[in-house]
């Protein structure tokens, strides 16, 4: 599990590589970040959200899927305890931005493959409880970060959003067994699958922008993504053993928890006109040095679990 997880890393690194280098060159502008951004936020993730749900129905999965709602909300929990007790308002004006990106991590476009490729079709059924949890919680909690402020009308556009009425609809459509016809499907699947590679383009994008020198002395961003990769995983895990869930169901937990830094943080800092570069910053840091904690919270887990 350990080589398979980092293959993946490696693979999604080299698409926001490429991504970097298209925008340096010119062939990508910032419109067309924006652009791409909110196709993905918009289009790509919810068609993505109702596709994993279009799986057969099995009464045995549905107790496992339960129990990672739970997990999955624990998780989120524990993750604003943790974010708003470890950074204070006092570290700047981006405190809300290091406490999004310390919290939600990219478990639907890195969690997805990498699940994929370790637990099959049953861990990604499993993490789409976690990304149900992530959708209501980053469009709620994420968005007042964001704003700064507890607004009802944010609250509203949050339960209002593409990603959080499309969960709703894929889970309706699952416990009804209600299936997509076939056509329809294929032609969701297609765009579905464009989740990975935009994601990883889109943070490519706005890594370009940024001060890659400063970036690396920011210790900041050290602090922050030692709070992501290392610190809330390391809290996940006691927590996961009290629960005394199936061993796939944990494991499926703990990587999504362990992934590094959300897309969608630059993604939201870019819709709430935040800084968008330092977010981005944040991501691309955490991704690179989750190419050697990520395999290791899994070893840990492995043993613990």
């Amino acid at each position: 599990m350990f080589i398979l997880i980092f293959e993946q890393l490696v693979k999604m690194f080299l698409i926001l590589l490429l991504a970097f280098l298209c925008y340096r060159i010119g062939l990508v502008t910032q419109e067309g970040n924006k652009s791409v951004s909110n196709l993905l936020l918009m289009v790509v993730n919810p068609v993505l959200i109702i596709t994993v749900y279009q799986t057969e129905y099995r009464p045995e999965l549905v107790r496992s899927l339960l129990l990672s709602f739970a997990a999955a909300a624990a998780a989120h929990i524990l993750g604003i305890i943790l974010s708003t007790v470890l950074i204070r308002p006092k570290s700047g004006d981006d405190y809300c931005i290091e406490r999004f990106c310390a919290m939600y991590s990219n478990c639907g476009f890195i969690g997805i493959p990498l699940l994929g490729s370790v637990l099959g079709d049953t861990g990604i059924f499993f993490l789409t409880a976690y990304m149900v949890m992530f959708n209501l919680f980053s469009w709620t909690h994420g968005i007042i970060l964001m704003e700064k402020r507890l607004s009802l009308k944010n609250l509203r556009e949050g339960f209002l959003s593409p990603m959080v009425l499309s969960t709703i609809l894929a889970v309706v459509l699952f416990f009804l067994k209600i299936r997509i016809p076939a056509v329809l499907l294929d032609s969701m699947n297609y765009i579905a699958d464009m989740n990975t590679p935009l994601a990883m383009m889109v943070a490519g994008f706005s890594v370009a922008q940024a001060d890659i020198g400063k970036m690396c002395r920011n210790l900041h961003i050290y602090f922050n993504s030692a709070i992501k990769l290392v610190i809330l995983p390391l809290c996940t895990v006691p927590m996961l053993m009290l629960l005394r869930l199936p061993t796939d169901v944990s494991m499926t937990v703990l990587i999504a928890a362990a992934c590094p830094t959300a897309t969608l943080g630059t993604m939201m800092a870019i819709r709430y006109r935040q800084n968008y570069t330092y977010a981005s910053e944040m991501f691309a840091l955490s991704t690179i040095l989750s190419l050697i904690t990520l395999p290791v919270m899994v070893f840990i887990g492995e043993l613990a679990l």
